[in-house]
């Protein structure tokens, strides 16, 4: 029977070995799945570029958040930075994120960078959820969890003319940054970041309302 290599990446051991044990034990049809492990950036990045050279890997399961290798150079990399490499040194390998983040912003730039075969919000993973995401997207991706696809719907319904600048305001707004300090996270002065919240309210039609009421609409349009 074929084998179908697969590289989950997630900094928590135990994530991993249960995706493992699941899917290694799981009898498809058409294929058996043998499963690698990383829990960093530059283990997952090593593995990867020693698949391209003998067997590239069929899936590669990506956590977003890893915790930094203190021992590295290499610091704040994400799965996202891992998806985008992969798709540039082994197109052929089917991207899903595995994480704990199911909000719009979030997953909507994740489809941007790495337009990914699939997106599982971890709350929603269970056995039958991940045989039926091998399943999906070895056969006919894209695969998502109901959060995911609940994001994704939202944006799509949207229509409403945002650039990155203005979605990442209101993605820091959300986190309960404060408008001064958002200056250490956007290319923007103060004044142009205090412009950009009241044009934003302009177009939700909330002109006179307060940040919480921003932050209200921005999450109901599905872009937060």
């Amino acid at each position: 029977m074929e084998q179908l290599r697969m590289l989950a990446v997630d900094d928590h051991e135990m994530t991993t070995l249960g995706y493992k044990f699941i899917l290694e034990d799981t009898q498809f049809n058409d294929f058996e799945v043998q499963m690698d492990m990383a829990k960093s950036y530059e283990e997952a990045v090593d593995k990867l570029e020693r698949s391209i050279k003998t067997i590239p890997y069929g899936i590669l399961l990506l956590d977003i958040q890893l915790s930094a290798n203190t021992n590295s150079d290499i610091k704040n990399k994400t799965g996202e930075d891992i998806g985008i490499l992969a798709r540039e040194i082994s197109p052929e390998t089917r991207i899903v994120f595995m994480s704990s983040f199911s909000d719009n912003y979030r997953i909507n730039s994740i489809m941007q960078t790495v337009d990914p075969e699939g997106y599982m919000v971890k709350s929603e993973i269970d056995q039958r959820s991940l045989q039926a995401m091998v399943e999906t997207v070895m056969k006919n991706p894209p695969y998502y969890t109901q959060k995911a696809l609940v994001a994704i719907r939202k944006k799509m319904a949207n229509s409403i003319p945002l650039d990155e600048n203005d979605k990442q305001i209101l993605y820091l707004l959300s986190v309960g940054t404060k408008t001064k300090d958002m200056i250490k996270h956007i290319s923007l002065s103060l004044p142009s970041i205090e412009s950009r919240k009241r044009q934003i309210k302009s177009l939700f039609g909330i002109e006179k309302e307060n940040d919480q009421a921003l932050i209200t609409e921005a999450r109901n349009r599905g872009f937060i």
